[in-house]
């Protein structure tokens, strides 16, 4: 597949145009970001594990019946993906209490819930992606009430699903990021990316983070993490 012109560029992908109108090439860089870009930096590495991780969960996730963006891994880099346009919603799913969520509501980090909860924020730099309920989203026509439900049941899937695997390879999965996407045809998919850059993930044992809260939170350390929730992967792919 050839890469074209460069059509997007964000803070940890760059997005290229295909000879096919429907398939788009992700590229991922090593830029670290936080706190909306106020905080910058380099994970070395990072862009190879990020799409490395990203395509084999979603694979797995294809399989356990979450429809995604993805086609097929081009490079170390690079990958072909169908080409979406964004719902500019993020999805946020939380099992135990931490980030934002402890600061928003004086919940001690690592409170475990007793169900995961969700939770939307609009996507817009500008604003500090607010949080927003349904009927905000619907309101502002940014999805439908038909598309949020698709959404929540996908995002809730993944969850179930992500869970078992990292408990499994002796993670606990705290929290997580997703975006999702529509086809040309309307369908809702999974999109963006899964990763040490879009989920909290603890040593089940010593609740070591093995995430971008290192980075962050200037704790040291972050390409180890990055580089050892990628070896667990592989050990339990």
């Amino acid at each position: 597949m050839t890469r074209g012109e460069q059509l997007y560029e964000g803070k940890a992908k760059k997005v290229y145009r295909t000879d096919d109108p429907e398939l788009l090439i992700v590229s991922y860089k090593d830029d670290a970001t936080a706190f909306n870009g106020l905080k910058k930096g380099t994970i070395v590495g990072k862009g190879v594990i990020n799409n490395q991780m990203s395509n084999q969960l979603m694979k797995r996730l294809e399989k356990a019946g979450v429809p995604t963006h993805f086609v097929e891994e081009l490079s170390e880099r690079d990958t072909l993906v169908r080409r979406v346009s964004i719902v500019p919603l993020e999805v946020i799913i939380r099992n135990i209490a931490a980030g934002s969520f402890s600061k928003r509501y004086g919940v001690e980090e690592g409170v475990v819930f007793s169900a995961p909860t969700i939770e939307f924020s609009y996507k817009n730099d500008e604003l500090g992606d607010p949080l927003m309920n349904a009927y905000h989203a619907i309101a502002m026509n940014l999805a439908t009430r038909e598309e949020i439900e698709t959404i929540k049941k996908y995002a809730f899937a993944v969850n179930d699903f992500l869970k078992a695997f990292w408990l499994e390879a002796g993670v606990t999965l705290v929290d997580f990021k997703l975006e999702f996407g529509r086809l040309s045809d309307g369908t809702i998919v999974l999109a963006d990316e899964i990763s040490p850059d879009t989920c909290r993930l603890w040593d089940s044992k010593t609740h070591e983070k093995l995430d971008k809260d290192r980075f962050r939170r200037d704790l040291g350390g972050v390409e180890d993490a990055y580089q050892e929730i990628m070896r667990r992967l592989k050990e339990h792919a």
